[in-house]
């Protein structure tokens, strides 16, 4: 079972920035970045090591002032724990390391 993040109860509350944040995004050229995709990333990275609470504004000035390259490294370090790569076949293996 999943333990919720501290910052979960914030959620509804923070929504108008991470919109903000995601229009900024797409204004960018990043269509396909989630609500939920940016959320993870704050909970994730951003809030990981939190040791104290935090008050709504720091919040919603930390949500506003991510960049687009952390959380595109972010994403890339995700998918690569998630991909399933198959070194069964050596002549891949091979190419791979071409």
């Amino acid at each position: 079972m999943e333990v919720s993040h501290r910052y979960e109860h914030y959620r509804t509350h923070v929504q108008p920035a991470l919109a903000s944040k995601l229009a900024e995004f797409h204004l960018l050229g990043y269509d396909s970045v989630t609500e939920k995709e940016l959320w993870e990333f704050l909970i994730k990275k951003k809030w990981k090591k939190e040791k104290e609470e935090k008050r709504l504004y720091e919040l919603i000035q930390e949500i506003l002032s991510v960049k687009v390259s952390d959380f595109i490294s972010f994403a890339t370090i995700e998918a690569y724990k998630t991909a399933d790569f198959s070194f069964d076949d050596e002549d891949e293996l091979k190419e791979l390391l071409k």
